[in-house]
C-alpha cells in the first residue's frame, strides 16, 4: 500500500511546475507598449508574480492610467501569451519528475493557478504534463484569486479531496497565503529572492529557500511520505 495514500497534491503551474514567468513579462511588455507604456521592467513585472491575469491588467489600468477596458487588457495579453505558451514553455525537470513519482503511487493531482483555462492548457500540452494533470482549475472559474483560498478549495472538490488532506506546491507568496487559508499543507519554492522571507512563506510546511534550484523531486516525495 502507497505511503501517500489519502494524499492529494495541488500543483500551481507558473513559476512552480513551469518557467512561463519569461513569457508572461514577454505578454505584458508588448501589452502595455501598445497603449504607450514602453519602460515595464522585469522589476515590475516580479510584483504580480503569484496573482491572477485578471487582477494583473486591473492594476495596470488603474496604475498606468490605460483608457480601455480590463477586459481588453485581458483579451490582449493572453493573445500575447498564447503566443508564446504552447512553444517556449520549459517544465521544471525536477518538477517533471515529481509529477512521474506521484503519478507512479496513483497520487490524485491537479493544477490551480491565476492563469486564463486556454493559458493553463497550452502550456499543458506543449510541455506533455497534460498525460499525468488533468484535474485543473482557472482563477477565472472561481469568485476570488490567490490570495484567497478559491482556486485550491475548489481543485480539492474536484478531487474529491479534503482540504487538510491536500499538499500544495507553490512559488508566491500569495499562494502560499491562499494554500494556508484553505487550511493545506504547502510546499514552498520561491520564484523571486527577494521574496523568500516574506511571513506568507513562513506558514509553508516545507519552505525551500533555494526555490527550484533546491527542489528535487524525490526529496520532496521522501518529505510527502515522511509526513504523510
Amino acid at each position: 500500500m502507497s505511503k501517500l495514500r489519502g494524499i492529494s497534491v495541488i500543483f500551481d503551474l507558473d513559476g512552480t511546475l513551469v518557467d512561463s514567468e519569461p513569457n508572461y513579462y514577454e505578454a505584458g511588455r508588448q501589452t502595455l507598449a501598445a497603449y504607450g507604456v514602453t519602460d515595464f521592467t522585469w522589476a515590475d513585472h516580479e510584483r504580480y508574480v503569484g496573482i491572477s491575469t485578471q487582477e494583473t491588467v486591473a492594476d495596470w489600468k488603474d496604475r498606468y492610467g490605460l483608457p480601455v477596458s480590463v477586459d481588453e487588457l485581458l483579451t490582449v495579453k493572453n493573445r500575447h501569451y498564447l503566443e508564446l505558451a504552447g512553444s517556449a514553455t520549459r517544465a521544471y525537470p525536477e518538477m517533471r519528475t515529481f509529477v512521474g513519482l506521484l503519478a507512479a503511487e496513483g497520487v490524485p493531482m491537479a493544477v490551480a493557478s491565476g492563469s486564463s483555462p486556454e493559458a493553463i492548457a497550452a502550456v499543458l500540452t506543449g510541455t506533455g504534463l497534460d498525460a499525468h494533470l488533468h484535474t485543473v482549475v482557472s482563477a477565472d472559474e472561481v469568485a476570488h484569486g490567490k490570495p484567497a483560498p478559491d482556486v485550491f478549495l475548489e481543485a480539492a472538490r474536484r478531487l474529491g479531496a479534503a482540504p487538510s488532506d491536500c499538499v500544495v506546491l507553490e512559488d508566491a507568496a500569495p499562494g502560499a497565503a491562499a494554500a494556508h487559508a484553505a487550511g493545506m499543507r504547502c510546499i514552498a519554492i520561491p520564484y523571486v529572492p527577494a521574496q523568500v522571507d516574506a511571513p506568507e512563506f513562513a506558514t509553508a510546511g516545507l519552505l525551500l529557500r533555494g526555490g527550484q534550484g533546491e527542489f528535487t523531486g524525490r526529496a520532496a516525495f521522501d518529505w510527502l511520505c515522511r509526513t504523510a
